[in-house]
């Protein structure tokens, strides 16, 4: 083992060099620092679609990192494992004082935290994690009772009221590169080593455009138009800093700050009630309502065969490009779970396995919201109408004529079910499931 100290930094969910606040500490914490990041197999070999487009991107936002960081002799370390695999390698083959990282909230991160820091302990190293992904985390925007928000209006103004020029200000981790230890590069292993396939992609760069936020308010339920940043996929993975994006749009628009917000509500209500990401309804009542699951319709919404333009058009985009606007995903959802009477759960799943930008956090919050079970859900009587949310929304069909161009011809399919017919059974079993 050699004999100088080091300390690592662990990259998760922050993929970027600049504006991160766990590495800005271990940059300054005097001893230098090996960057290590992990393709952790418990999480890929649950993975069933091996040209997995998130995979793909990891893959190409550590290139652009260690092509940076090469130039200044440095390098990242790639492990392709379990956690505890990578960390007795590295504490076998490094004198490690302590490890840096950024907090994770998510049910497997924190008790795969709890592993590495317990393994680590035992060998007199610290584990040493930060805040970084949200601007505010766990209980820091609470009830004046001390206890969780459930509603989003009042949580949203503790948040405002709050927030204050420290909580966005830069970490400037990028100005303190030199204090990464100077090794030889290594590789990083090949997505065909971890049996992904290599995909030709142009992912969307992370840049804060201030016109569409601008005009956030006014284009951002219009799936036709670039009313929306697309940043969403940077947030998930970190390649973009919260802070920075606060900094940028905070006088900007308020109604897109409240998205951020959102995020940051979803992220409480999982920390403070973590069986919603276990797989409970948040009102527990709503979990004796009997689903239908047909499994034949549910294929048929998967695939964007419903015979509901709008729905189709929705589920088509997320299957070809892992994307869906936030418009279209609020009337996917509603129609799975209230057309259909399909567990929401089901409809959860499929998103956690296409969107580019999943987020348990935000997507249980988002199914939950559209079955009526979540926290400040829409009501269960609330039961979209695909044909009106296309006269308000797609009223010129762009959207539609884009993904499901055959739409008015004979070979498009009827609609699966009748939405009268459809909302008054929906009505009926959920009023059963809450009488009591």
């Amino acid at each position: 083992m050699p004999s100088d100290t080091i300390n690592i930094f662990w990259f998760r969910r922050d993929l970027r060099l600049e504006d991160n606040h766990g590495l800005y500490q271990a940059l300054n914490a005097v001893l230098p620092v090996l960057p290590i990041f992990i393709f952790d197999k418990n999480i890929l070999d649950d993975l069933s679609n091996k040209s997995d487009k998130r995979v793909v991107f990891i893959h190409q936002t550590l290139q652009a990192i260690q092509d940076k960081l090469v130039k200044q002799g440095k390098s990242l370390y790639v492990f392709y494992g379990t956690p505890e695999e990578a960390y007795h390698s590295l504490t076998s083959s490094f004198n490690v004082q302590s490890v840096f990282t950024n907090r994770d909230y998510e049910p497997y991160a924190i008790k795969r935290d709890a592993s590495i820091a317990d393994q680590l302990s035992k060998k007199g190293i610290a584990f040493i994690d930060s805040k970084d992904q949200v601007i505010f985390e766990k209980d820091e925007v609470m009830k004046d009772d001390g206890l969780p928000y459930t509603v989003f209006t009042p949580y949203s103004r503790k948040w405002k009221a709050k927030l204050q020029p420290a909580h966005y200000a830069s970490f400037q981790s990028e100005k303190y590169i030199k204090n990464f230890l100077s090794i030889e590069p290594r590789s990083i292993p090949s997505l065909k080593e971890m049996e992904f396939d290599a995909l030709d992609i142009d992912f969307p760069v992370s840049i804060v455009n201030k016109d569409i936020v601008k005009q956030y308010k006014e284009r951002r339920d219009y799936p036709s138009v670039r009313g929306t940043t697309r940043l969403s996929v940077h947030l998930r993975f970190g390649t973009i800093s919260i802070r920075e994006l606060v900094r940028t749009v905070k006088d900007l628009s308020e109604s897109y700050l409240n998205e951020l917000i959102w995020r940051e509500f979803y992220h409480m209500i999982l920390w403070n009630f973590p069986s919603v990401g276990e797989g409970k309804s948040f009102k527990a009542q709503y979990d004796r309502i009997k689903w239908r699951n047909n499994e034949m319709e549910f294929q048929k919404w998967c695939a964007g065969k419903t015979g509901y333009p709008i729905v189709d058009a929705g589920m088509r985009e997320l299957n070809e490009t892992g994307f869906m606007h936030n418009r279209v995903r609020m009337i996917v959802a509603s129609f799975l779970c209230k057309h259909l009477l399909i567990d929401w759960r089901w409809g959860e799943a499929y998103f956690a396995e296409k969107l580019l930008d999943f987020d348990l956090a935000a997507n249980n919050g988002g199914w939950q919201w559209a079955a009526g079970s979540g926290c400040d859900a829409a009501p269960y009587f609330r039961v979209f109408n695909p044909r009106l949310q296309t006269e308000k929304f797609d009223k010129d069909l762009a959207y539609i004529r884009k993904w499901v161009p055959e739409f008015q011809e004979f070979n498009y399919p009827a609609p699966i079910v009748d939405h009268e017919m459809a909302r008054k059974r929906c009505l009926e079993v959920y009023a059963a499931a809450l009488k009591s």
